[in-house]
């Protein structure tokens, strides 16, 4: 859901903020780079060359050019202008953007438009870990397959890894290797995709498949998930999901569950390697 720390993992890793303890390693050339230790100045490096960070926005100087914007970070890499210019308007057009726009300013156009211009950008430079965070989240159907099937092949021609963040449940079984199920500020499950939403251990991932537009079946409804997430100001001691979960039970809301590594993924829940207790009703609100 919004709010359960997506985004900040993806900040994390890019340097944007610091973490209070763990590693997170980054490999530049033959070196590992440990971001949360790292010096800025170290940062700045990884980012310039094995680090690429799309945003859900679009943040760009007023009055520059749709062009421009999208060839700044190979200009910045010192690519000679025309160079990078040429590069740019052959990734718009395989973006599908006008070229009556290049040369106006992002600022005026749609939502779906700006975001193809951020991914234009973010994808121009190749570097071989790309940070997308929501990268379909504001473009219709008729080109989120277009954009999907360019990150694909940036992927299997450059040998690129990718680290999408997202909530279009379809998107991820279909396109990623692996998946983080988060929840209240934790990974509550891991494993590879399609294992992960074919057969859902936890019970936030099982509640999330069956809410997913697409299950309800021929002339069926979904079924949504009772309660509210929580509001992360502080870190609990109990299960982040006892509130909603209809099978919790006493020492879910005492104890923190351990990761449970279980049949190739890894789980966090008290009863990942049993059977889960009976249902019960969870009133909306709690």
């Amino acid at each position: 859901p919004s709010g359960a720390g997506k985004s900040s993992i993806l900040k994390l890793i890019y340097g944007n903020y610091r973490c209070d303890e763990g590693q997170i390693l980054v490999r530049q050339g033959d070196a590992i780079i440990d971001i949360a230790s790292a010096p800025p100045r170290q940062i700045l490096s990884v980012r310039q060359r094995a680090l690429g960070y799309v945003t859900q926005f679009l943040r760009a100087v007023p009055r520059v050019s749709a062009l421009d914007i999208v060839a700044e970070p190979l200009v910045m890499r010192s690519v000679p202008r025309e160079i990078a210019t040429v590069r740019a308007a052959d990734i718009l057009r395989r973006f599908n953007v006008p070229e009556r726009l290049w040369s106006l300013p992002p600022a005026t156009f749609s939502g779906g438009e700006q975001q193809r211009i951020n991914l234009a950008r973010g994808l121009l430079p190749e570097h071989p870990i790309l940070l997308l965070d929501e990268p379909t989240a504001s473009l219709d159907a008729s080109i989120k397959g277009v954009i999907l099937d360019l990150l694909m092949a940036l992927v299997r021609d450059t040998g690129a890894s990718l680290v999408i963040m997202s909530h279009d449940l379809r998107m991820v079984a279909r396109r990623c290797a692996r998946i983080l199920v988060m929840y209240g500020g934790r990974v509550v499950e891991t494993g590879d995709s399609r294992e992960v939403f074919s057969a859902p251990r936890h019970p936030y991932t099982q509640a999330l498949v069956r809410a997913a537009a697409g299950n309800e079946g021929p002339g069926g409804r979904l079924e949504p998930i009772p309660g509210v997430p929580p509001v992360l100001h502080r870190r609990s001691a109990d299960c982040a999901f006892a509130s909603r979960c209809v099978h919790a039970q006493p020492i879910c809301r005492r104890e923190r569950p351990a990761d449970v590594a279980v049949e190739g993924r890894v789980v966090a829940c008290h009863f990942a390697l049993g059977g889960l207790p009976i249902p019960v009703a969870v009133e909306e609100g709690t």
